[in-house]
């Protein structure tokens, strides 16, 4: 077998045992905000796994560590202990620079609020992450119009969100998320602000994004309607996983 052969076995073995490997591994995380008698205890101790191709739902009560372990598995937040790896990726052995290309080119962020810049189209705000990563114009545009069809949004891709419904200003930000192909989709209670029909349209749209664009997604609900949607719930309770 020649060096170039063995190489690209091993490169082989090595992506094989990446796809075989959970989506999202967390072991024993531990996260603290503020010091001394202050400190809140956000995380004790939580470990779990997201399988590839899963829509695993997270949900508790306000203050029981949702959107914390949301920002740590995405890299937006570090923890005091344990390891985080997502997409065979142990996140504390990322810099700054690692963790930003993590988060541009291989996460989707969703969040209750939207996010979408209000002077730009639904088209352009589909777009955005796109040009930061300098896709080639004609492949961007050709993207953005497969994305806004998937959230049944083509004929709205001029307006800009204030001239939008709720429900389809969520719909642009998922498919903005969804615009770099990324391996993960983190939802922080993405049908927060909708009303419950709207929600739940919402909800069944994500799961439909997870089977066709063959991503993974951990979304943080408290809607019991929703939960009924993800192919496993993760229950948090001060801090702790008192339910799978």
């Amino acid at each position: 077998m020649t060096e170039s052969t063995t190489g690209r076995s091993a490169g082989t073995a090595v992506a094989d045992e990446r796809r075989a490997a959970p989506m999202v591994r967390v072991e024993n995380v531990h996260r603290s905000h503020g010091s001394g008698a202050a400190a809140v205890h956000a995380l004790r101790g939580v470990s779990f796994e997201v399988p590839r191709g899963e829509l695993v739902a997270l949900k508790g009560r306000s203050g029981s560590g949702k959107t914390t372990l949301l920002n740590l598995v995405g890299g937006l937040d570090t923890p005091d202990q344990g390891r985080i790896t997502v997409d065979g990726t142990d996140l504390a052995g990322l810099g700054e620079d690692g963790l930003l290309a993590l988060r541009r080119d291989r996460i989707g962020f969703i969040f209750q609020s939207f996010g979408l810049i209000p002077i730009l189209s639904a088209a352009e705000n589909v777009g955005v992450p796109m040009r930061l990563r300098r896709t080639d114009p004609a492949e961007r545009e050709e993207r953005v119009g497969l994305l806004l069809s998937l959230v049944g949004l083509a004929e709205h891709a001029a307006q800009r969100p204030g001239e939008l419904s709720g429900g389809q200003q969520q719909r642009v930000a998922i498919a903005r998320a969804l615009a770099n192909r990324p391996a993960l989709l983190i939802a922080d209670e993405p049908t927060g602000q909708l009303d419950a029909e709207t929600g739940l349209a919402v909800m069944e749209l994500l799961r439909a994004v997870v089977r066709s664009e063959g991503v993974t997604a951990l979304v943080a609900t408290h809607d019991a309607q929703l939960l009924g949607l993800a192919d496993r719930v993760l229950e948090l309770s001060d801090g702790e996983i008192v339910e799978h």
